[in-house]
């Protein structure tokens, strides 16, 4: 299998701006097209984000708008942000597309598994968030609430909130990836990152204070899906050293074999 790129001659340097300057079009046309198609249902995306707190939402309290625009501006920030979430697979398509002309064959039987992975992680990030953070962070906040004090979060403030856990999830999930691009460009090894765990665990524990409000609740529960995410990023990146190894045997066997002699 020939290890040259597909592209043996290169592009010039316009030709390359040319065609970054088309995908960056492109991935904004995307972005806004999900957008129109979205903002007549603004209201109700917000409605079904909000669900988590509403659901612990004190009897007879609503969620309140403190800002003249907030009623139309925070629904609409919201859909705009959905939009650019739902978007991401087409955005690294087209990043995909730009860098692949330049990869070889075995550098692309690494990267396409590695940018779909990369993909699914975020959106279970995001998931993992509302299915199982927001219920927990928000059912403490409710019962935390001092007597005499009415819980009503204002429709802003929680849209902001909401989107930090989201955007804190969803990259801590990529650990994984970037385990596995590390192990797989050689800048580490994975008997370094085994002897590097705890510092690792300790790391998690304070992105997770840095990303998240200031609660040991979902602090606590970032940490601890990054620490088991490290782990699985370190198991796939052994198997990866170990395929790699088992390769460079076979090769080695193969050209240790004598040439075969002509009758």
């Amino acid at each position: 299998m020939s290890e040259n790129p597909e592209h043996d001659q290169p592009m010039p340097l316009v030709s390359h701006l040319t065609e970054l300057r088309t995908r960056l079009l492109r991935c904004v046309a995307a972005i806004f097209l999900i957008f129109a198609g979205l903002f007549s249902f603004a209201q109700q995306i917000y409605t079904l984000v909000s669900a988590p707190l509403r659901a612990h939402l004190p009897a007879n309290a609503t969620m309140i708008a403190t800002d003249v625009a907030s009623p139309f501006l925070t629904p609409f920030k919201l859909t705009m942000i959905v939009s650019l979430f739902l978007a991401i697979p087409f955005i690294l398509q087209q990043i995909w597309g730009f860098i692949a002309p330049g990869l070889y064959r075995h550098e692309k039987r690494i990267a396409i598994p590695l940018l779909v992975s990369s993909i699914i992680l975020f959106y279970a990030g995001m998931a993992f968030a509302y299915f199982l953070v927001f219920p927990l962070i928000f059912g403490f906040f409710a019962s935390a609430t001092p007597e005499g004090v009415s819980m009503m979060t204002d429709i802003s403030s929680y849209l902001d909130f909401v989107m930090t856990l989201f955007f804190a999830f969803g990259v801590a999930f990529e650990i994984p990836v970037a385990v596995v691009l590390l192990v797989w460009i050689g800048v580490v090894d994975v008997k370094y990152l085994k002897k590097v765990r705890p510092y690792v665990i300790i790391g998690c524990f304070v992105v997770g204070m840095i990303l998240t409000p200031p609660d040991i609740f979902s602090q606590t529960l970032l940490a601890v899906p990054m620490w088991m995410l490290f782990e699985v990023g370190v198991l796939c990146g052994s198997l990866i050293r170990k395929r790699g190894h088992v390769d460079e045997d076979a090769e080695n066997d193969h050209n240790d074999q004598p040439p075969a002699t002509q009758p």
